[in-house]
C-alpha cells in the first residue's frame, strides 16, 4: 500500500462537529461575497454536468447548510455547490490565488478575500461536488435522517425503531440519523451506558431517555470544543481521533469513567470502541477479526480476555 493511502486510511470522515465548524468558520467569510473563480484541478470531483459549474462565478453567497455530512453554499437564483468531503477530503482557507498544487489539491473557490481550497489525501478520489438549483435539488442528495439538534424525543425514537437494528449501526445509518458517524457514535453510546450492539426493540423507556440525551449532549459539546479550537482561525485538525474524547481511538487506553481498559469491535477499515464496565455488563464483545477464527472458545469476559492475552504473548 502506497504511504499516502494509508494516511487516508487512519483519517476518518467529518461528522456533524466538523461540518458544523467548517460552516460556522466559512459564515463570517463568504456568505455577502461573490464567487469570483472556480477553478477544478480534479475532473473527478464534479458529479454534475448541468447546470455548470461556472454558473456560480460572480454570483453572492447568500446561505450555508448541513445536509447530513454535506456542506451546501446556496448563492444568488437559487443555485447550491454542496461539498461531500468523505473520508479524506478537507477544507482550507488560504489567501487569495493560493494554487493547487500536489496531487491533494481538488479544487478551489476563489472570494475577494480569500480561497476556499479543497483537498484529498490519498490516492482514490470520493470527495464529490455537486451543482444543484433549488430545494428539489437539495432533495436529491439529502439521506433522509432526522437531525437530532431539532428533532423531539418521540421522532428520535420512532425514527431508531423502524427496523431492529444495533444501535450502533442505527446511529450512523444517514437515512436514520443525519450527520453522525464511527467515531461520534462511540461517544454517544458511552455516554449513555449503552452497548454498541444493543437492538433498538429490546431498550426500555429510561434507556430511551438517556441515548436521547446523550446523543444531543454529546454532540453540542463537540460542536462548541471544535468551534472554540478554531476561534477566529479555520478548522485544520479535522479528525475523528481526539485526545479528550471518552472512547473513539482509545482502545487499551483507561476508561474515563471507571478506569476499565476501552475495548473494540474491528470490522474491515472501522473500529467499535466501548467500555466493557460502563456499557456491556462485563462482557466483552466478539471482536470479528478473530472471533471468527476462535468461534465459541472467544473469551466472554475482561478476565478471559485478558488471560488469553497473555497466553499469545
Amino acid at each position: 500500500m502506497q504511504k499516502q493511502d494509508l494516511r487516508a486510511k487512519l483519517i476518518k470522515m467529518p461528522e456533524l462537529p466538523d461540518i458544523a465548524a467548517y460552516i460556522s468558520a466559512l459564515e463570517g467569510r463568504i456568505i455577502g461575497q461573490p464567487i469570483e473563480r472556480v477553478r477544478l484541478a480534479s475532473a473527478f470531483l464534479l458529479r454534475t454536468a448541468q447546470p455548470p459549474v461556472t454558473n456560480a462565478e460572480g454570483r453572492i453567497v447568500r446561505e450555508l447548510r448541513r445536509i447530513g455530512k454535506r456542506i451546501a453554499i446556496g448563492i444568488e437564483d437559487d443555485l447550491w455547490l454542496v461539498l461531500h468531503l468523505m473520508i479524506a477530503g478537507r477544507l482550507h482557507w488560504q489567501s487569495l490565488g493560493a494554487k493547487l498544487s500536489g496531487r491533494q489539491g481538488l479544487a478551489a473557490f476563489d472570494f475577494p478575500n480569500g480561497s476556499l481550497v479543497i483537498t484529498e489525501a490519498g490516492t482514490k478520489r470520493r470527495a464529490s461536488l455537486h451543482v444543484l438549483i433549488g430545494e428539489d435539488g437539495l432533495r436529491s442528495v439529502d439521506p433522509g435522517g432526522i437531525d437530532i439538534l431539532t428533532s423531539d424525543f418521540a421522532s428520535f425514537q420512532a425514527a431508531l425503531t423502524a427496523e431492529n437494528r444495533t444501535l450502533k449501526r442505527a446511529l450512523t445509518d444517514p437515512r436514520v440519523v443525519s450527520g453522525i458517524g464511527n467515531a461520534y457514535s462511540d461517544e454517544i453510546l458511552h455516554a449513555a451506558r449503552l452497548s454498541p450492539v444493543a437492538l433498538t426493540h429490546n431498550l426500555q423507556q429510561q434507556e430511551w431517555e438517556m441515548l436521547f440525551a446523550a446523543t444531543r449532549h454529546t454532540l453540542v459539546l463537540w460542536i462548541d470544543r471544535l468551534r472554540a479550537e478554531a476561534g477566529a482561525g479555520f478548522p485544520e485538525k479535522v479528525t475523528a481521533f481526539r485526545e479528550d474524547m471518552a472512547v473513539h481511538g482509545r482502545y487499551g487506553q483507561p476508561c474515563p469513567r471507571c478506569g476499565e481498559k476501552i475495548q473494540r469491535i474491528r470490522y474491515a477499515d472501522n473500529e467499535t470502541n466501548y467500555c466493557v464496565r460502563c456499557q456491556t455488563g462485563g462482557k466483552v464483545l466478539a471482536d470479528r477479526s478473530l472471533s471468527r477464527l476462535l468461534r465459541s472458545d472467544w473469551p466472554r469476559t475482561l478476565e478471559e480476555l485478558e488471560a488469553l492475552k497473555r497466553y499469545e504473548n
